[in-house]
């Protein structure tokens, strides 16, 4: 028996965005459970290459389908991850401020028409279904932890109407105990808060990266205003007190500048709230209800921080976090609901290993992805791409890992991977500045062999695994100096820890690291830049390999390293502009008194933007029908070699934003097929 979730936005990938609540439809992602196992899960960020997709999940969906051999119409029951009575009131009120907007207001209506569109086939209304969102967050957790008996707490920014769920979970059954109205969201009094911080939606964890710099006693009575403990485990949230109260007392700060002490200190101040008021709810209900075991999930559950006190309070004997806790974790959650409901509940096992997501293929049509981009880079078949690996790290090496399937999640889990060796602490620094293009405070994560944890870092006892970097715990005293790269400045790390029994080619990697060093750890962080999400493909990682400083690449059992390409590599390569991007001629403002045509690339999603781009540029893309070869768009602008080899520097620069694309003139049908396949389906 089939059932596949579904969580995500309501348009198609080349659509203008439906803008509706700023803590509702993103993070879209298709989960298929059958007989309440799950057989495949991927995100649809990872497939259309936006960053939290607000997009209907059609590639993910497609890929679910493909993963088990099966059609649409084998799926059992489809259920999407909030109720229909939410989803219709998003709808009127999408109407009543885009009324030029031409959808039906009746949610499942649409559901079966988007179905219908991308993949040619009616969907009997019985079939389709809407769950309680965070019911979904909740059984995400509960039903993965292998407990036969927990307190769950699933808290976010809001959906249904509510910012969060406590639920007993016992055997299969959750049973609601108390819900969080939607302006108590401990969600958004973080993100409130860190909107004075030059951050927004979805940069909460930076700010809890930053946290740890800045002491929270300078305005911890400052944020008690902001909300208010009550009895029997209750708060109150003043969330309209926050942004004009932090306006008045700090220096806001815009994206870009640089931090003060003020900041650090905000960021601590609400770190400690949060905290707060979370062991306020727990320690109640612990005691209330009994329970000695804790499920977590929602996208607060992402604070590791949090869940890392949780963890050595000792207040609970055993945490289990989903790793998926954001909203794509709750296309899971209504996969096994709807399993549940049809008598095939999920097994009581503990979750070991997320790797849910595409393969890379076999081993031939890696080498042919490889060797199609001949000007560009070195490859070499090894018979021992982890000792290799290990060598070029223990050299000094930052690599890009590529194995088998990717992981279900926002985490790299090293199959998707960015490592290098975690002792020296220049490492960080510079991985921050030259691979992920970000801040350098940001810290970075531990992956260590399962069987060595302990000695490196300070674990609560019989606790030692802890594999999908759930928790930050404590860096060991007499490890942080030699963990420089991975030890944070309060002397922690987010850990992951690594089985041989659930990857054994990422605990190989590890171990020949370790026979060379002496050292069973390696620095991980996702394989991707600051302007798109984790590689997924063989073709994503190139990319991001050449558009990075990256020392070195490893996909399946090949070693890459780069060439020096010359222009004329560069200019053999095809151009095409993906899906979700625009081209725009407007006039516009560029200073007081001036008016002038500007030429943009715009996305249809709602982390995008535009950039500006030259009339060459804009020239030259708009001559593109799918796919075409750079050099041959260059004769139509110039022959000169000067404004030739600029105009190839600002598409590697756009290349490198994710605002178009470059590779063989091939690889780009894949992507164009892709495309047409879902529209014709």
């Amino acid at each position: 028996m089939f059932c596949l979730g579904v969580s995500g936005g309501l348009d198609k990938v080349y659509e203008d965005t439906r803008e509706l609540s700023n803590t509702f439809l993103h993070d879209g992602a298709a989960v298929l459970v059958r007989d309440g196992r799950v057989i495949a899960a991927v995100e649809e960020e990872r497939l259309n290459r936006i960053k939290h997709s607000n997009k209907f999940p059609s590639r993910s969906i497609q890929y679910c389908l493909a993963a088990a051999g099966i059609q649409l119409g084998d799926i059992d029951r489809i259920a999407f991850y909030a109720t229909e009575a939410y989803c219709n009131a998003m709808l009127e009120g999408l109407f009543g401020s885009q009324p030029d907007v031409s959808i039906p207001l009746d949610a499942k209506l649409l559901m079966r028409s988007l179905l219908a569109q991308e993949f040619g086939t009616e969907v009997d209304p019985s079939r389709v279904s809407f769950v309680s969102h965070h019911q979904a967050h909740a059984v995400s957790a509960f039903a993965m932890s292998g407990f036969e008996q927990s307190l769950i707490l699933a808290i976010d920014g809001g959906g249904d109407f509510l910012s969060g769920l406590l639920a007993l979970g016992s055997g299969t059954e959750v049973t609601q105990l108390a819900t969080f109205p939607e302006n108590n969201s401990l969600g958004l009094l973080y993100l409130e808060t860190i909107r004075c911080l030059g951050y927004g939606l979805f940069d909460e964890y930076k700010v809890m990266g930053l946290a740890p710099y800045g002491d929270p006693a300078p305005y911890r009575e400052l944020f008690e205003q902001f909300y208010e403990l009550l009895d029997n485990g209750g708060y109150r949230v003043y969330l309209d007190r926050i942004g004009p109260t932090l306006r008045r007392r700090i220096q806001v700060r815009r994206k870009g500048m640089p931090f003060t002490q003020q900041h650090r200190d905000v960021s601590a101040s609400l770190q400690e709230a949060l905290e707060r008021i979370v062991f306020h709810i727990l320690r109640h209900h612990r005691k209330a209800t009994g329970m000695k075991r804790l499920c977590l999930a929602g996208g607060v559950a992402h604070n590791c921080t949090m869940n890392g006190k949780l963890l050595y309070s000792g207040l609970f004997e055993d945490i289990f976090v989903q790793p998926a806790a954001h909203d794509a974790g709750c296309a899971l959650g209504a996969a096994l609901m709807m399993s549940h409901e049809l008598g095939r509940p999920a097994p009581r096992e503990r979750l070991r290993e997320v790797y849910w997501g595409p393969d890379l293929g076999s081993e031939r049509a890696v080498q042919q992805e490889l060797d199609a981009w001949g000007g560009h880079l070195d490859v070499e078949r090894s018979d021992d791409v982890a000792g290799s690996a290990a060598d070029w790290m223990a050299n000094g090496a930052v690599i890009g890992w590529v194995q088998g399937r990717s992981e279900f999640g926002p985490r790299a889990l090293g199959n998707r991977s960015i490592l290098a060796d975690p002792r020296p602490a220049a490492n960080k620094d510079r991985i921050n500045a030259m691979v992920k293009k970000r801040e350098g405070y940001r810290p970075f994560a531990p992956s260590v062999l399962e069987e060595d944890a302990s000695e490196f870092f300070d674990l609560p006892d019989d606790t030692r695994e802890f594999p999908f970097m759930n928790f930050v715990v404590r860096v060991r005293d007499s490890k942080q100096s030699v963990l420089g790269a991975i030890t944070h400045v309060d002397g922690t790390a987010r850990l992951q820890t690594v089985s041989r029994k659930t990857n054994p080619a990422y605990w190989e990697v590890i171990n020949s690291f370790k026979k060379r060093t002496g050292i069973p750890v390696l620095l991980n962080t996702s394989f991707n830049n600051n302007a798109e999400p984790i590689v997924e493909s063989v073709a994503d990682a190139i990319t991001t390999f050449l558009t990075t400083e990256l020392d070195g690449l490893v996909v399946g059992p090949f070693l890459v390293k780069k060439r020096a390409a010359t222009l004329e590599d560069w200019t053999a390569l095809a151009v095409s502009l993906p899906p979700y991007a625009r081209l725009y001629r407007v006039r516009a403002y560029t200073a007081r008194d001036r008016q002038e045509t500007v030429c943009e690339i715009r996305t249809g999603h709602s982390s995008g933007g535009s950039v500006r781009i030259s009339q060459d540029a804009f020239d030259l893309l708009m001559q593109i029908e799918g796919e075409a070869v750079l050099g041959n768009l260059l004769d139509t602008i110039t022959f000169d070699p000067a404004r030739r080899e600029a105009l190839v520097k600002e598409l590697r620069g756009l290349w490198e934003q994710r605002r178009l694309r470059l590779h063989p003139p091939h690889a780009a049908r894949a992507h164009q097929d892709c495309d047409q396949m879902l529209e014709k389906a």
